[in-house]
């Protein structure tokens, strides 16, 4: 089978020999790009590196933490480097960024983004992560050749992190952002799910990361918790946000001035270059502008976050395929990406695996 449809991570069961048929390219262009039937090209991998995460966020795990993937079906640093080189040199990728679950989980980060800047020199390589720990690991992973970090604080408020973490770790992500902003890496962007429990302390988080020179980003909560609780009607909306957000700031409509493809819109921040951007997945859709492949921590390509079909090149990788047949079956799992997310589909069924099992 060319694809297969699995919620839950991999187990070891899963054999490491190719499949016997690759994904369909029947339709597709002669060109060497990532281009899907709907005239997508993606540009910008996602690397999922692991599903173990220091944090257990309410939109994201569970409390006891995902399945754990046994470690001889992670990818290893030489593996993930040379997805990333042949994503950059053969299929026109032009940024990586690994996620996890929480990247700083693996031991051996370093060394994937090491061999991945000597696989695709001159790479942007950036992660995403909570930043839990990353003040102890930040020289080490810029000297490896990390570019840029983006992190997720979705409130400054000790309190509401905890409840909705299940952690009380504020003070270890304030540090992590510190070491970052030292080791200047910069833009240095903030990811915040908007939540029902959060929203009245929306605007102060935008100014504490104005006043620490971050980026916040405000992400629509999407149906990819863990526990399958997530409802239409119980979401914070981006226009319910902005009318939070205006009770003390002005903002002003820029678009997406830096990236047309860009999943976040940017607001002017009273009457200052600061910007805030909103990701509205959920209610203002930008499926038609996708430029995302994903490879999940196990090997997979996942064309899409709202896609269960997943193609293997883990099995490819370890039973001698070369460069040229790994590019082959990866441009043919992009070639099947479905149009969209469908979540304002009437019989729209949410993925079987959670955004901490598929990497974000």
């Amino acid at each position: 089978m060319a694809a297969v449809n699995l919620g839950l991570p991999r187990s070891a069961s899963l054999r490491d020999e190719p499949s016997a048929a690759a994904p369909s390219l029947a339709g597709r262009p002669r060109v060497p790009g990532l281009i899907d039937r709907f005239g997508r090209v993606a540009r910008d991998l996602r690397v999922s590196v692991t599903e173990k995460c220091s944090l257990r966020c309410t939109y994201c795990m569970p409390a006891e933490g995902l399945p754990a993937i046994p470690r001889e079906d992670l990818l290893t640093p030489a593996e993930i480097a040379r997805l990333v080189g042949i994503g950059v040199r053969d299929l026109g990728i032009r940024e990586v960024r690994f996620t996890g679950g929480e990247p700083l989980m693996r031991a051996d980060l370093a060394e994937i983004i090491g061999l991945s800047a000597a696989a695709a020199p001159g790479i942007d390589l950036s992660i995403t992560t909570n930043g839990i720990g990353l003040d102890h690991r930040v020289r080490e992973l810029v000297a490896a050749g990390l570019t840029r970090v983006n992190i997720s604080l979705d409130t400054v408020d000790r309190e509401h992190f905890a409840a909705l973490t299940r952690r009380d770790r504020l003070p270890a992500v304030f540090a992590g952002i510190a070491a970052a902003h030292a080791a200047g890496l910069t833009p240095l962007k903030l990811n915040a799910v908007m939540m029902r429990q959060t929203l009245a302390g929306a605007p102060d988080l935008l100014a504490w990361a104005l006043e620490n020179s971050c980026r916040l980003r405000f992400i629509e909560q999407m149906p990819l918790d863990a526990d399958h609780t997530w409802l239409r009607d119980n979401m914070v909306s981006a226009e319910e946000l902005l009318a939070v957000l205006r009770t003390r700031f002005d903002l002003v409509e820029a678009g997406r001035p830096d990236d047309p493809s860009s999943p976040a819109e940017e607001w002017l921040v009273d009457g200052s270059p600061a910007t805030v951007g909103i990701i509205a997945s959920v209610t203002r859709s930008f499926c038609s502008a996708c430029d995302r492949t994903r490879i999940t921590a196990e090997g997979t390509v996942r064309s899409c976050l709202f896609g269960d079909d997943e193609t293997d090149l883990r099995g490819l990788l370890r039973g001698g395929a070369d460069d040229a047949e790994l590019a082959r079956w990866w441009r043919g799992a992009m070639w099947g990406k479905q149009s969209g997310h469908g979540m304002d589909a009437a019989g729209f069924v949410p993925p079987v695996r959670s955004m901490g099992a598929i990497g974000g």
